[in-house]
């Protein structure tokens, strides 16, 4: 059995979550924090911990060992979405240095979670540069793109090069567009989903011509997620194994897209976990290993 950090796709063995019972820990935190943090609008916690429940069940159901990242008191809502603040390689975990003000103190959070399960360090992003894991994504094992946006910089870009390339990683930059400015949530997973070698879920709308001829290039098939389901999630899935997936409920036309290229869809209601907070499935985990 092979094993690998550099995967979106394969067989999840192992994966990091942050549960909303010890991110959002109750109506009146919620209530401190949503609006500074640009969610839609109030999640219910109540209901967040059913959805959170039935998005956990999937997880489990798929055989991933989950590992949870301990409650602090220093965290805000937004440390539920646990990928951001960290990238897994097979060399070690880098840090990232957040582009959202309100999350710096994860990174040094998920620092310590790491060293007590005995998860090398690989590095750190340093201001000036910024990193947020949901503007990366493995493209195969020796390739990772990361997207150029308001929440990762050049000075994040170049460190993270300096950190891979010597282990013979390449670096594909993305240049992501304005979209809807520096307040919006708005990362490279928010427009592309590995879920297989060959098959990504994507939102062509806002996908560089480049990158997306690099896909192409590379033998990707592209399952296209309407306009209409853009907003809700529709683009952001996780993949449990190849061609296994978890997505936000209410995307039908992705989904029947997904079943017709051969994919086993499996669904959570996410208002409150996702939609209103901009983070889907790949949001919610921070997948460490996965196997062939």
């Amino acid at each position: 059995m092979k094993t690998t950090y550099h995967s979106e796709y394969l067989k999840m063995q192992s994966v990091f979550i942050n549960p909303v019972k010890t991110t959002f820990i109750s109506n009146t935190f919620i209530e401190s924090q949503w609006r500074q943090l640009n969610y839609l609008s109030k999640p219910d916690y109540e209901l967040a911990l059913k959805e959170y429940e039935l998005f956990e069940d999937e997880l489990r159901n798929s055989g991933a060992n989950i590992q949870y990242f301990p409650q602090n008191d220093g965290l805000s809502i937004d440390s539920m979405y646990c990928r951001d603040a960290s990238i897994a390689t097979d060399f070690g975990m880098i840090l990232c240095n957040m582009g959202k003000p309100d999350r710096s103190v994860e990174p040094e959070i998920q620092k310590q979670v790491y060293k007590q399960n005995h998860i090398p360090i690989l590095g750190e992003i340093k201001s000036p540069g910024t990193i947020e894991g949901g503007d990366v994504a493995w493209l195969d094992e020796t390739t990772l793109a990361v997207g150029h946006t308001y929440r990762t910089n050049e000075s994040g870009i170049e460190q993270l090069k300096n950190l891979l390339e010597p282990h013979g990683i390449q670096v594909i930059v993305v240049e992501l567009p304005h979209y809807k400015g520096k307040s919006d949530v708005f990362h490279l997973m928010s427009i592309l989903s590995p879920v297989d070698k060959n098959l990504a879920v994507v939102y062509s709308p806002l996908m560089p011509i480049k990158f997306r001829n690099e896909l192409i290039d590379r033998g990707f098939n592209f399952v296209e997620v309407p306009d209409n389901e853009f907003e809700s999630m529709g683009c952001n899935v996780l993949a449990v194994a190849p061609r296994k997936c978890i997505m936000v409920a209410g995307n039908p036309k992705t989904k029947e897209a997904l079943l017709m290229a051969g994919c086993e869809v499996f669904t959570y209601s996410g208002e409150h976990i996702s939609v209103k907070g901009g983070g889907g499935p790949t949001c919610l985990t921070r997948p460490l290993i996965r196997v062939y």
